[in-house]
């Protein structure tokens, strides 16, 4: 019989529906019986595409004699970190504070009234490997609570005070900020880098895209060709690795390896969403090729099958198939023969380093393992054969692909990962002339502006025609990020004034005046033992360091100096962070970046679709300049309320560009070779 779970609408959430755990969502029903019946509340946290949060169902919470041992002992509570980041961020920081690591899935155990006082990740059925059994555990939690209730109470009163410590970074901040703290986090982020394979650190290697974003910041700002040197190899390896899905597109969750080859399967709207801004990035610095390839290849995949009909963006594909994990993306060299045919088929396997024993499992997980064209010079083939050959047999291996088992999808839309995927989706249409991109994003913003906001409230998560729980600062930062970028290419005027409403309500809801940072959640939200404030950037920017791009970039828009001042008071606060931890301050040093640069202000006067308002906008995005605030009006005469548009027209009825820099405006130009001048002096 199903239990509670199968109310909600996380996939996450339901796939739990049916297990014999009397689990709860997380709630004050859940709650109010452990305060009823002064049992300990047990709470996991999970996401649908994580691999082992799958093994300890299997293993434990399909276990009638274990879900038993948790229904008699404790008030079980089911959580979707990606529905719930407050809930994720809270007890990760507690778990983290117990054990010295995190992780998912995450165990938590709490008083009824929301205290952590045990906790840790994934356990095991039985003992093993060191790490005592689940049920062990929980007899053993069960019995402090009965018998032991005061060192319990102890435990839970330290754990808030080391939590609070925790929370505590970005308090700090009279220190003045210069070019000094980028020069430091640069020369920390070397030390840390493999010059071999990419990549920092040795393995797990995960994708850290804002990082990268920062070293073509500083190559830019100092040209400082190691900083370039180490984005290229990173982004070729990884374009040409395991961790990039060289048939469908897209880039798995991270590397198990130091080498890029055996990825974590599952792929995040959010991973694919940071890079394709990178590549895109790196593509308008050296014009390679391949990182375009890698752009168009990984929105087609989302277009393909992250994409609801509605225009917003799934979450998640899950790592494994028919309960293997991977087994729907890698290959035995006859599948590969019995799609192309021996001749084609001996060339690409060749080209994808396939071999009867494998490298994962006794299968293989495609990598370029030879340059195209030597191996076109090999195989008596000039270039452009063999990327016809090659295209033919991706298409063939994809259909045939298509044929097995899925992955499980997570199709719930959270709004701040569809804001990143927004910007990248207009970033693109900008940079490649892709209007198929940019009717994607519209599409995407029409639908989060409709259908996540309520009452003026921007929320959280969509599925099946519910939007519910109140947005967090993330998702106002990002959804504000993605709606400036669209402006940027479609001169949409809703979706900048869009964008200013939401960044007046985010200072509103979740501004901290006491330390001069952002709260994870707002004003309105309900009460939790303690306020998440999480100022790291992880896997995606925190929610902080994107507010603060926000306002640094609203506030030339709108002339507001509050937010420029709020800004300025929340990235002094970072500052330690970023010179000592650059890859967990990689979207505030790009922030930081934006802050102590000239910063470029370009109005475009023109209607989209004009050939000459097409031509200017075109120069802007044929250069790499991270640190410019573009706007885009028609020539209506109308009295403008925004001081960066105020008394631009046309000039002599054409498309005019207006370029202002370190409170210096040049003269405005209809020419687009002259606007390219301006922008590159």
């Amino acid at each position: 019989m199903p239990n509670r779970l199968a109310n909600e609408t996380s996939p996450y959430l339901l796939q739990h529906a049916n297990n014999p755990v009397d689990w709860y969502p997380w709630g004050e029903e859940a709650l109010e019986r452990a305060r009823a019946e002064d049992k300990p509340i047990l709470l996991s946290v999970g996401y649908s595409a994580c691999h082992w949060c799958h093994v300890m169902e299997r293993e434990s919470f399909e276990n009638s004699q274990i879900a038993a041992q948790m229904n008699e002992g404790f008030v079980s509570v089911k959580v979707d970190r990606e529905e719930r980041p407050d809930i994720d961020s809270i007890y990760m920081t507690a778990v983290q504070a117990m054990t010295g690591h995190g992780g998912w899935p995450m165990t938590v155990f709490l008083t009824p009234d929301g205290k952590p006082f045990y906790g840790g990740t994934y356990f095991p059925p039985e003992d093993r490997g060191g790490m005592p059994s689940f049920p062990r555990v929980l007899e053993a939690i069960s019995d402090a609570y009965r018998n032991s209730r005061g060192d319990v109470l102890q435990t839970t009163e330290h754990l808030l005070q080391r939590m609070r410590q925790m929370s505590a970074v970005g308090q700090q901040g009279f220190e003045p900020l210069t070019e000094d703290v980028m020069r430091l986090a640069m020369r920390k982020a070397a030390s840390d880098f493999d010059d071999r394979h990419g990549g920092f650190g040795l393995q797990p290697k995960f994708p850290q895209p804002m990082t990268y974003e920062f070293l073509l910041r500083h190559y830019l700002r100092t040209e400082d060709s190691d900083a370039l040197h180490m984005v290229e190899l990173t982004l070729q390896r990884m374009a040409t690795g395991g961790i990039y899905d060289q048939i469908g597109g897209g880039f798995h969750r991270y590397s198990t390896d130091a080498f890029w080859l055996v990825p974590h399967f599952e792929k995040m709207l959010y991973d694919n969403a940071l890079l394709v801004r990178l590549y895109l990035h790196a593509y308008q610095i050296t014009g390679n090729p391949m990182y375009r390839r890698v752009v168009e290849e990984t929105l087609e995949y989302v277009i393909r099958e992250m994409t609801s009909q509605e225009g917003g963006f799934y979450s998640a594909q899950d790592a494994d198939s028919e309960g293997v994990e991977g087994k729907f993306f890698i290959w035995l060299p006859h599948e590969i023969e019995e799609a192309l045919g021996d001749e084609d088929a001996e060339i690409i396997c060749r080209y994808y380093g396939v071999t009867p024993h494998g490298n994962f499992e006794g299968r293989n997980i495609l990598r370029v393992a030879m340059d195209a064209a030597n191996l076109a010079r090999e195989e008596g083939l000039d270039a452009a054969e063999f990327g016809e050959m090659l295209g033919r047999a991706k298409a063939r291996l994809l259909t045939i692909r298509n044929e097995r088992v899925a992955p499980g999808l997570d199709d719930k839309i959270l709004t701040s990962w569809n804001g990143l995927m927004l910007a990248a989706f207009a970033e693109a249409a900008g940079v490649l002339g892709r209007e198929d991109y940019a009717e994607i994003a519209e599409r995407s913003a029409e639908f989060l502006l409709t259908n996540l906001i309520r009452d003026g409230r921007l929320l959280r998560t969509y599925k099946n025609s519910e939007a519910k729980l109140n947005g967090y600062l993330e998702d106002y930062a990002f959804l504000i990020d993605g709606l400036l970028t669209l402006h940027e290419v479609n001169f949409s005027r809703s979706a900048l004034d869009a964008a200013i409403e939401l960044g007046n309500a985010m200072v509103e809801l979740f501004w901290d005046a006491a330390t001069g940072q952002f709260f994870d959640t707002g004003h309105d939200h309900e009460q939790l033992v303690v306020r998440p404030k999480d100022l790291t950037d992880n896997a995606i920017p925190c929610g902080s360091s994107m507010a603060v791009d926000a306002l640094l970039r609203l506030a030339v828009i709108t002339g507001d100096g509050d937010m420029e001042r709020r800004a300025s008071v929340a990235l002094r606060g970072m500052r330690q962070l970023m010179m000592t931890f650059p890859t967990a301050a990689g979207n505030w040093l790009g922030t930081l970046d934006f802050y102590l640069s000239r910063t470029k202000e370009i109005v475009i006067v023109g209607e989209r679709g004009d050939a000459g308002a097409d031509a200017l906008l075109a120069e802007v995005y044929r250069h790499y300049i991270p640190n410019r605030v573009l706007l885009g009006t028609e020539d209506s005469g109308a009295e403008e309320n925004l001081p960066l548009l105020a008394e631009r027209r046309k000039v002599d009825g054409l498309a005019t560009a207006y370029l202002c820099e370190n409170y210096i405006c040049r003269l405005p130009v209809t020419d687009a070779e002259a606007f390219a001048r301006q922008l590159v002096s």
